[in-house]
């Protein structure tokens, strides 16, 4: 219990930063919780609503949003969801985890040896 509540606390800051905190919910939810990677994503994207919309009303506040880009890439997102949905049906278990855990490598590789160093 005291792991799940610094899984969802540990998702939701990581998340409102933009770093994408479904990663660590659904590692967390397939590793330590034995749950099937579609439940664990399926999960995630009911957790990511309400923190979604909590972060998107802090930034508005903030001025940190360029609406006219976000509303492009929400199109764009949308496309991707329904292409996602009809892909995510035709694999088995197995091939999504190795699917999420080869993004989440790429993706950690290419911030640790790519990233820009603010100056």
């Amino acid at each position: 219990m005291i792991l799940d509540i610094i899984a969802g606390i540990i998702s939701g800051i990581l998340g409102a930063m933009g770093f994408g905190g479904g990663g660590i919910l659904i590692l967390y939810l397939t590793l330590y919780k034995d749950m099937p990677q579609v439940v664990s994503q399926g999960i995630n994207l009911l957790f990511f609503i309400p923190s979604a919309a909590l972060a998107v009303v802090m930034h508005i506040k903030n001025k940190l949003i360029d609406k006219k880009a976000a509303l492009v890439y929400i199109a764009y997102g949308l496309v991707g969801v329904a292409l996602g949905y009809l892909l995510l049906n035709r694999l088995d278990d197995k091939t999504l985890r190795t699917i999420f855990a080869v993004m989440l490598i790429a993706v950690g590789a290419k911030e640790l040896l790519f990233s820009k160093k603010k100056e």
